[in-house]
């Protein structure tokens, strides 16, 4: 089975229906053992350090694994794709554009998906037959969520991870299904996590995942990743296609939509505080404005940049934010 990176969330239902074997370069890049060299193979061809570190990382792992063809964002993501994409070009790598219409009108979202299909020359039968099946493991990924915010016996980490992994699936549906199942099973078998504070995390996934047992230790408990759980497609079901199913997708389209869902979550998940997780030389950076006006609820906003793991400042912000919180609560740390 031929592979094909993926910059962010696509259709992926189209890229299986067409015998390809998706690979998210996101997850490629951060889950690297030594990730930093991907970001040093950017900078040394020529990438600006004032740039952000995905953007560097998804380059140099499309450099360094052999990634013969990619799917490129170009609307509705990140607005350094396209330069990223036309690098791409010029190295030899094959670019099938992909694009969320920022009009997040129901036709303009069929248009594209179709356009993606006739690329791909597969049939709308076919990649329904596809959802169908996704559909069943997307129902375990949300199991794995109500065991997160309903039982409280997954932790924020596992959270995180098993619905970000939705976006390719691990690039072998069958074997993810298996490994989703075992963890389902073991979680359940669990005593619930007992901590005072519930909170939520938004943005994008973030470049330090040490962040979810950093919080732990002061009596704290992620129950929500807003952006890992969209990857996930938890409304899916509800959709009567493809198209209805990319359409309520909330990461690529406008805040005022997104953060329709951020507040039923909130209300939904009883949560404390939110953790606003931005990356350096982001533009969504700027969302961090109107999330704080909109949402009713304490939001602290960290920043990431290259390192995986957060530095000392973070530390310090978040231990204190976490202190308010349980302030606010009446309770003791």
């Amino acid at each position: 089975m031929k592979k094909i990176g993926l910059t962010t969330t696509v259709p992926v239902e189209v890229i299986l229906a067409a015998g390809y074997k998706p690979v998210d370069i996101n997850n490629l890049f951060i889950t690297s053992e030594d990730y930093s060299k991907y970001i040093d193979i950017a900078e040394r061809d020529g990438f600006p350090k004032s740039l952000c570190a995905w953007i560097k990382g998804i380059y140099g792992a499309c450099m360094e694994n052999d990634i013969k063809e990619i799917v490129g964002v170009m609307e509705g993501d990140c607005s350094n794709t396209k330069a990223l994409i036309e690098v791409l070009r010029l190295k030899g790598i094959k670019v099938y554009p992909f694009s969320f219409p920022y009009s997040h009108n129901k036709r303009d979202v069929e248009i594209e998906i179709k356009k993606f299909m006739d690329i791909f020359n597969v049939s709308l039968e076919k990649v329904e037959n596809v959802r169908n099946r996704l559909n069943e493991i997307r129902e375990l990924a949300k199991e794995v969520d109500k065991l997160t915010y309903v039982e409280n016996k997954a932790t924020g980490f596992e959270n995180h991870l098993y619905q970000v992994s939705l976006s390719d699936l691990n690039g072998d549906v069958d074997k993810f299904e298996v490994e989703l199942k075992n963890a389902v099973s073991k979680i359940k078998k669990r005593v619930p996590i007992n901590k005072k504070l519930r909170l939520g995390y938004i943005g994008v996934p973030p470049m330090t995942a040490d962040l979810y047992k950093f919080v732990e230790k002061f009596n704290s408990h992620i129950v929500y990743n807003e952006v890992q759980r969209e990857f996930a497609f938890p409304r899916a079901d509800r959709a009567s296609n493809i198209y209805e199913q990319y359409y309520d997708y909330t990461y690529p389209y406008d805040i005022k939509f997104r953060i329709k869902e951020l507040k039923e979550q909130i209300n939904e998940r009883n949560l404390d505080g939110i953790i606003h997780y931005t990356q350096a030389f982001c533009y969504r950076a700027v969302e961090d404005i109107v999330l704080k006006q909109q949402l009713d609820i304490p939001i602290l906003n960290i920043e990431g940049d290259k390192l995986n793991s957060l530095d000392a400042r973070t530390k310090l912000r978040l231990e204190a934010f976490l202190d308010m919180l349980l302030d606010l609560k009446g309770e003791a740390r």
